[in-house]
């Protein structure tokens, strides 16, 4: 059995907030320090880039979290094959990591890719932070507590439940660099129910985000993703008073999944 099976769970405050926001931020520092370079970009074997921003955010955020929890396990983008599922199903709560979530949106320099940390109970996110460095942007999230946006200027709101919408208007989120044809479908079939129909293209976890603080109404996902790529914002949206639910269904996305690979999923 995992030496972390019998391990009791956290108890999660604001100090473990403010000290997952310190986190977040010092990986995204790391991360504008290459950003800024001229980086190289190398393939992983299921051919994802992979650029040094990747890796140094990954060890400075698995650092400062073996640091502070050394009794509660981590599964990062960047080293998810340490932890079969054999090992994993036996975690009752661990911390779930996207180092960098965005690649393409950072090779193409455009901003829009985020840092993502969340921690799972139980098989669902009760804490999450999202941070997009190079706009300033950060959401975070706990359950039971809210859910708050800190924009570039320092200010912080709390992200407020969804209020009744213009029945005749329709703004959806969607992959700036994953088209897919059930999206242009989708897109198609909501422009014959409604009078204006508002596509929002977005990089990395931010699509989500935008559903949580209500700049959009529904971001329906048609493509692959990881656990690890939603998990954070799942959190925020959740606590948003907004739902993340597998396709065609009314059950939230689960995590620690024997496949850590998400199904289609409709966040509204």
């Amino acid at each position: 059995m995992d030496a972390y099976t019998c391990e009791p769970m956290m108890t999660v405050n604001q100090t473990d907030l403010d000290y997952l926001i310190a986190t977040a931020r010092a990986a995204g520092s790391e991360i504008l320090k290459v950003y800024e370079t001229d980086f190289a970009v190398t393939r992983k074997d299921d051919a994802s880039p992979l650029t040094e921003a990747d890796l140094r955010s990954h060890h400075l955020i698995t650092r400062r979290l073996r640091e502070r929890y050394a009794d509660t396990p981590i599964l990062s983008e960047e080293n998810s094959e340490e932890s079969p599922y054999e090992v994993r199903r036996q975690w009752r709560e661990f911390w779930l990591v996207d180092p960098l979530d965005g690649t393409k949106e950072f090779i193409k320099r455009n901003g829009q890719f985020t840092v993502n940390i969340a921690l799972i109970r139980e098989g669902r996110p009760l804490a999450g932070v999202v941070l997009a460095p190079a706009i300033q942007q950060l959401y975070y999230a706990l359950e039971g507590h809210g859910a708050f946006k800190i924009a570039s200027g320092g200010a912080t709101s709390r992200l407020a439940p969804p209020t009744k919408t213009n029945g005749d208007r329709l703004v959806i989120a969607g992959s700036l660099s994953h088209p897919t044809p059930e999206m242009d479908a989708f897109i198609a079939e909501q422009r014959r129910k409604y009078k204006q129909v508002e596509f929002l293209p977005m990089g990395s976890s931010l699509k989500i985000c935008l559903v949580a603080e209500g700049a959009a109404d529904l971001y329906p996902r048609f493509g692959p993703t990881m656990e690890w790529d939603t998990a954070a914002a799942h959190a925020v949206a959740r606590e948003a008073g907004r739902k993340v639910v597998a396709h065609g269904t009314t059950q939230e996305l689960p995590y620690n999944k024997q496949s850590l690979l998400n199904g289609w999923f409709v966040v509204s």
